[in-house]
């Protein structure tokens, strides 16, 4: 028998739940793990749910890293990152866009993911309203309510080229006060990049409103076009997030890195202290090969270019012709009002009856996120080229 002292605290459960309650799931994620059943069973489906490359990491980053390990003493760092790391990431600036950071001002971190945490965590209160894309990368809104802040869609708009404007960031903050912005170019999961001129003028407003400006910069390196510019060159004072994920296939070593004004380093040093200690010195130490990599990363780069055009040509015959700017990033987003209104249940239907893998448009806008897929076209010209195959006997 079961005693009164051994039954579970109900209250402490209830306030667990409620929690947890507030994150929604990640539905690329589901996605994968249902694609993962029909691999084991031998289906051989085409991957285009996450955004994740096929490619491996650069030839270079391994050897860093298998040189590193034959040490035998993979030990914490600066909580911070490295120097030398630090050191390459502010030069990659000056290098890259024409502008100036100091390597202090650079904190490695486990991930981009780990950026937004400490971000959030470090610029706002408990409650504060922050203004967000919409459609937009899910994990903004999921982390935001973890922490007890409040995510504020920006939505965006065709007229637009679905990107956000000031206008409609002045809107939001009358509407209800906003305690900061983040944006995204390019854009998960259209692709879409915000014009140098949109972006400086984005800036501006912010810094008349009194926000802190949060600008997620993870597909920096991958563009076929209109250019990808840092919001440093308009707002030095602007909190940027990046990573080695995408550009430089390392998604799994779980390495990224935040640029923050000089006033915030010490208070995002504490809390990175405290929650992880230190991004994993083998990832930091593969991270500054990366910079040397850049050849093979343009190799890539073009590939995921070819991908693209392939299947821009491809869709408008098969009903997917509807598609927000793909500027950047390995993502098409299709409007598929033409074939269904529950992009969700065409998702599944997808998998089951064609083999190809895709993410409906909810994970990203709950309000018209149920006629979009987004499509990643970061795997093999093959596996584009079959999913287009698969994709016409599927729909007739």
């Amino acid at each position: 028998m079961t005693s009164a002292d051994d039954r579970p605290d109900i209250s402490i459960s209830a306030k667990t739940s409620l929690r947890a309650s507030r994150v929604a799931p990640f539905l690329a994620m589901d996605i994968m793990a249902a694609a993962a059943i029909r691999d084991k069973q031998g289906d051989g489906v085409i991957h285009m749910e996450i955004g994740q490359p096929s490619a491996p990491a650069p030839r270079r980053v391994i050897e860093a890293a298998q040189r590193a390990l034959e040490t035998g003493r993979l030990p914490y760092t600066d909580a911070c990152g490295i120097p030398a790391l630090r050191e390459r990431i502010a030069r990659s600036y000056r290098d890259t866009y024409g502008v100036a950071v100091a390597p202090d001002r650079i904190v490695v971190t486990t991930g981009s993911s780990a950026g937004f945490v400490l971000a959030f965590l470090s610029l706002f209160d408990a409650g504060a309203r922050i203004a967000v894309p919409q459609p937009g990368y899910p994990a903004y809104r999921s982390i935001l309510h973890a922490l007890d802040l409040v995510p504020a869609p920006m939505i965006l708009r065709e007229d637009d080229r679905f990107a956000p404007t000031s206008e409609a960031l002045r809107a939001l903050h009358r509407r209800e006060a906003l305690s900061g912005i983040l944006v995204m170019s390019p854009a998960n999961p259209s692709g879409t990049v915000i014009e140098p001129a949109r972006l400086a003028e984005l800036c501006a407003t912010a810094r008349d409103l009194g926000l802190p400006f949060i600008s997620d910069e993870i597909y920096h390196g991958l563009s076929y076009g209109i250019p990808a510019e840092t919001a440093l060159k308009f707002d030095p004072n602007a909190i940027v997030i990046n990573s080695f994920s995408k550009t430089f296939c390392m998604t799994g070593w779980r390495i990224g890195w935040m640029v923050v004004p000089p006033w915030l380093v010490r208070p995002v040093e504490r809390l990175a202290q405290n929650l992880y200690i230190s991004a994993p010195y083998l990832s930091q130490v593969a991270a500054l090969a990366a910079f040397d990599a850049t050849e093979e990363a343009e190799t890539i780069r073009l590939g995921y270019a070819a991908n693209r055009a392939l299947l821009l040509d491809a869709f408008p015959s098969l009903g997917l012709g509807r598609t927000h700017p793909a500027d950047g990033a390995f993502y098409l987003y299709a409007d598929v009002a033409g074939l269904t209104d529950d992009a969700s249940s065409f998702c599944r239907r997808m998998l089951e009856q064609a083999g190809v893998a895709a993410t409906p448009g909810l994970d990203f806008d709950a309000a018209e996120g149920g006629h979009h897929v987004r499509f990643s076209f970061a795997g093999s010209e093959g596996d584009c080229v079959e999913a287009v195959r698969r994709l016409k006997s599927w729909l007739g």
